[in-house]
């Protein structure tokens, strides 16, 4: 009886860690997400070192009537993309507000999912991005979807 009991205290104690990893992990997810948010909003130089090379990165063009086109690209071009458009944005005081954010986890990762408003925009739409944790600690965007109503992304669709 008392190898039971002493067998279900260390399985609860290894569960209960467990769990408590998990939710350290969402929570360091969140954070993370927080930090990639305001060094977007802050036009910081760090954000390239927030995606992993081979990130999968989607933008989502919303058209005006409504329908969806998946534009993707990989993180290489996406960052030149990206040094282009934030000077414009720079001088225009361009932010993303984002609410509803929620974290899941996803395979090896957590998916932060969330809704932007662009400034200026009374409309929000859907972005997500998965989030991974490597082996030497550091978090990275793994994939990242993000909706748009810019149809100059169009340009850059796959043409089927």
């Amino acid at each position: 009886m008392k190898k039971l009991l002493t067998f279900f205290a260390l399985f609860a104690a290894m569960l209960l860690t467990g769990t408590q990893v998990l939710a350290d992990d969402a929570a360091d997810a969140r954070a993370f997400f927080d930090n990639y948010v305001n060094a977007a909003n802050s036009y910081s130089p760090t954000i390239e070192q927030m995606y992993a090379p081979n990130a999968k990165i989607i933008r989502q063009v919303v058209k005006p009537d409504g329908t969806l086109v998946d534009v993707k690209t990989d993180t290489a071009t996406y960052m030149k993309q990206l040094k282009l458009g934030q000077a414009g944005a720079k001088l225009k005081h361009y932010k993303n507000n984002y609410s509803n954010i929620t974290v899941a986890k996803s395979g090896n990762g957590y998916k932060v999912s969330s809704l932007r408003q662009p400034s200026g925009e009374s409309y929000k739409l859907k972005t997500y991005m998965i989030v991974t944790k490597q082996p030497n600690g550091k978090w990275l965007i793994t994939e990242e979807m993000m909706q748009t109503k810019v149809q100059t992304f169009l340009k850059y669709a796959d043409k089927k």
